[in-house]
């Protein structure tokens, strides 16, 4: 069986043919992120450790880090600072601290600058995945002895100098041409993890069926193991979260072993809850005052004011439990345990005792 091991100091993450789905936590990364990226260049780090730590309690089994941040400010004081090729490197050595100083999980280095990657890999701890390399010559030339430098595993996405094929057979060969070039490097495929690319199911009907197909061959033809961005799959369609709970097991199924996604169901605010408020009293529903958010947004069905592991962590762990990579149903049953308020013990459990 394939399988792709991504370590920290202390812990080890499989992805593998037999393991558990392996989720690799998204939420680290400016782009797209306005004020992470304006708290970062501020070097306001303290968002950073709260995701790292919220997505490690949601379950995520390795965290990505992206330095794909844009300093705006600063470009106006130094014009060096236009340059993600000197913004990254600096950055990326920061992240990679900040996150091991809060939590012990096995790291995902994301970056498209070199430079960047470079520096991820001399302060990661462990052995960390590598994002990620692509099919285009100067790519493969400039990252691929990286990996074998480092020793580490590699996220291969399958576009090339042509761009992003709609053609599944296309990317597909892109798939191998990364598998056969890394194979000149000495790096074998069980440390190439191959990104299909999912495309957006609004833009293509065929998208999630192209998917599965990809994955199949992935595994059957070249033995690798595989990735997506999860997400896309749900790109501008109302209830997101709907089609990636159904999307999940069924690529799980066709032999996907991780996502790159967010296992974090993000805290309802206060505008949110307050809301909802307002439109309750527009119907004649008086809500006290002293009310607690959580038990509002809880009874409202607007999810928690905290965060928590999110819909999708619960589809992939039940699917785990179906296709036996959670043989005894040990981690289901955790999951969704009640967790022990402050101040009370779980009930003991057995035979009375007889007098």
């Amino acid at each position: 069986m394939t399988r792709t091991v991504v370590e920290s100091k202390t812990k080890t993450a499989i992805i593998g043919f037999d393991q558990p789905f392996c989720v690799i936590g998204e939420r680290i990364n400016p782009t797209g992120r306005k004020i992470l990226s304006e708290e970062l260049e501020r070097g306001d780090f303290s968002r950073v450790e709260s995701d790292a730590i919220a997505q490690a309690l949601a379950g995520a089994n390795v965290l990505d880090v992206n330095s794909g941040a844009v300093f705006s400010n600063k470009m106006a004081e130094d014009p060096r600072y236009a340059d993600n090729n000197f913004v990254e490197p600096m950055l990326m050595t920061q992240l990679i601290a900040c996150v091991q100083r809060v939590v012990d999980l096995p790291l995902c280095i994301d970056s498209s600058v070199p430079g960047a990657l470079e520096n991820g890999l001399a302060a990661a701890e462990g052995r960390p995945l590598l994002n990620s390399v692509t099919g285009e010559e100067d790519r493969l030339e400039l990252v691929l002895p990286l990996v074998k430098k480092y020793n580490v595993p590699v996220v291969a996405i399958s576009n090339d100098d042509t761009g992003i094929s709609e053609d599944p057979d296309v990317r597909f060969a892109v798939a191998k041409k990364i598998v056969e070039r890394a194979a000149d490097f000495g790096i074998p495929a069980h440390d190439i993890v191959v990104d299909p690319l999912v495309m957006p199911i609004g833009a293509m009907s065929t998208a999630g069926l192209q998917v599965f197909t990809l994955v199949r061959r992935l595994r059957e033809e070249l033995g690798v193991n595989t990735t997506c961005g999860a997400s896309n799959i749900s790109f501008g369609l109302p209830n997101r979260h709907g089609i990636n709970n159904a999307f999940l097991p069924m690529a799980m199924t066709a032999g996907m072993t991780s996502a790159i996604m967010n296992p974090v169901a993000l805290p309802v605010g206060p505008n949110k809850l307050q809301a909802k408020i307002d439109e309750m009293a527009a119907a004649g529903i008086i809500v006290p005052d002293d009310i607690d958010p959580e038990l509002l947004a809880m009874l409202t069905g607007l999810g928690s004011t905290k965060p928590r592991a999110g819909s999708e962590m619960e589809a992939i762990r039940a699917a785990n439990f179906l296709t036996n990579n959670d043989p005894s149903g040990s981690e289901w049953i955790r999951f969704n345990r009640a967790p022990v308020k402050e101040g009370e013990g779980r009930a003991r459990t057995g035979r009375r005792r007889r007098n």
